[in-house]
C-alpha cells in the first residue's frame, strides 16, 4: 500500500483544530502547578530537600494522568551530587512514525531551586521559586498535556525536569552525558526558564532564545508558529544566558542546537534568587498565551520530515 504523505502545513492545521476541539491551556491551568511547586510547603525545593522530592512526585503524577510513559523503568533518573541522592523526572511521548520515532526532542526545565534565602524579609525566608523556574516546569507540563492530546508526533518527544540547576546545572549535565552515553539520535532540545513575566518594554516579539545567533531554531519555530513569537535579547548574549541554563550541557554533549526559550532577562523583573519570587507575582495569561503558540511550532518540529533545525556555519 502506498504511504500518504501528509504535507507539513496540513499537520499545523489538524493540531489547531485538536487544540481548539480539547480547549487551550488556560492561566488557571498554569497558576495551580506554579501555585503548589512555589508554596511555602514545598520550602523553596532545593535539591536534597523534601520539598524537592514532593515537587518531583506532583510532576510524576501529573505525567501520569496525561498518558505520559516514564522514560526509564521510572519518572525518576536518579544520580549523586558527593553523597547526596538527587534526580530528574523524564517522561516521553513515543513517536508515531516508525522511522522518525528514532529521532528525539527534549523539552526541559528546572524544577529545583535555593531554599532558604540568607537574609529574611518581614520574616520571610523562603525562596519560593515561582519565576525561576517553577514557570518553566509548568510550560513543559501543559505541552506534555497539549502534545499528549494531539498525539500526531511522528518524532518522540522527552519531556525532562531538572534538580540540581542552581548547584551547576548538575541535574541536566548528568542526564545529557547519560542519554549521549546511550547513543540517544537527538534532533534538538529546547529548554524553558523564567517565562512567568512578560517585557515591559515593546520589543515586538514574546520570548527570547539564548545563543540566539548559533541556530536557524528562532526562525524556524516563527515560521512554524506564523508570528514573530521569537525575539534575540542584547541583555541575554551581553551577559552569555545561553551557558548558563540546563540546555549548555547538552549542547555540551552532542553539538546541536540546544537552546534556552525566556521572557526573562532580568530587566524586567526585579526578584531573581528573592524570597518574592512568588506565585502571585506571575503573569498567567501571559504564560498561557506562550504556551499555545509554543505548541503548534513543536509539533511542526516533531513532525517535519527532515531536520530542518540546525546550528548556522560559522
Amino acid at each position: 500500500m502506498k504511504k500518504i504523505m501528509i504535507p507539513l502545513m496540513l499537520l499545523l492545521v489538524l493540531a489547531t483544530s485538536a487544540i481548539s476541539d480539547n480547549v487551550f491551556i488556560t492561566s488557571e491551568e498554569i497558576k495551580t502547578i506554579v501555585s503548589f511547586l512555589a508554596s511555602d510547603e514545598l520550602k523553596g525545593r532545593k535539591t536534597g530537600t523534601e520539598g524537592i522530592d514532593a515537587a518531583a512526585t506532583y510532576i510524576e503524577d501529573y505525567l501520569k494522568s496525561q498518558g505520559i510513559e516514564p522514560y526509564y523503568k521510572t519518572y525518576r533518573d536518579n544520580y549523586k551530587i558527593n553523597e547526596m541522592d538527587a534526580f530528574n523526572v523524564i517522561g516521553v511521548l513515543e513517536g508515531q512514525d516508525p522511522k522518525l520515532k528514532n529521532e528525539i526532542i527534549i523539552l526541559g526545565a528546572h524544577y529545583d531551586h535555593i531554599g532558604y534565602h540568607s537574609k529574611a524579609i518581614d520574616g520571610d525566608s523562603i525562596a519560593n521559586g515561582a519565576n525561576d523556574d517553577a514557570s518553566g516546569t509548568a510550560v513543559v507540563l501543559t505541552l506534555a498535556k497539549q502534545l499528549a492530546k494531539i498525539k500526531n508526533n511522528k518524532r518522540t518527544i522527552l519531556f525532562t525536569l531538572y534538580s540540581g540547576e542552581e548547584m551547576g546545572l548538575l541535574g541536566s549535565k548528568h542526564l545529557a552525558e547519560r542519554l549521549k552515553s546511550e547513543n540517544l539520535n537527538l534532533y534538538t532540545m529546547i529548554n524553558f526558564e523564567m517565562l512567568g513575566v512578560p517585557f515591559t518594554d515593546n520589543r515586538g516579539y514574546d520570548v527570547f532564545l539564548s545563543g540566539y545567533e548559533l541556530s536557524n531554531m528562532a526562525s524556524k519555530m516563527n515560521n512554524y508558529n506564523g508570528s514573530n513569537f521569537i525575539g534575540f535579547s542584547k541583555v541575554a548574549k551581553k551577559y552569555g544566558l545561553f551557558k548558563a541554563s540546563d540546555n549548555y550541557p547538552f549542547y555540551e554533549a552532542f553539538k546541536l542546537p540546544c537552546q534556552t526559550i525566556s521572557s526573562c532577562d532580568l530587566t524586567n523583573y526585579d526578584f531573581y534568587h528573592h524570597v518574592d519570587d512568588e506565585a502571585d507575582k506571575m503573569d498567567y495569561d501571559h504564560m498561557s498565551n506562550v504556551v499555545n503558540k509554543l505548541v503548534p511550532a513543536i509539533v511542526a518540529i516533531s513532525n517535519s520530515e527532515t531536520k530542518e533545525i540546525k546550528m548556522n556555519e560559522e
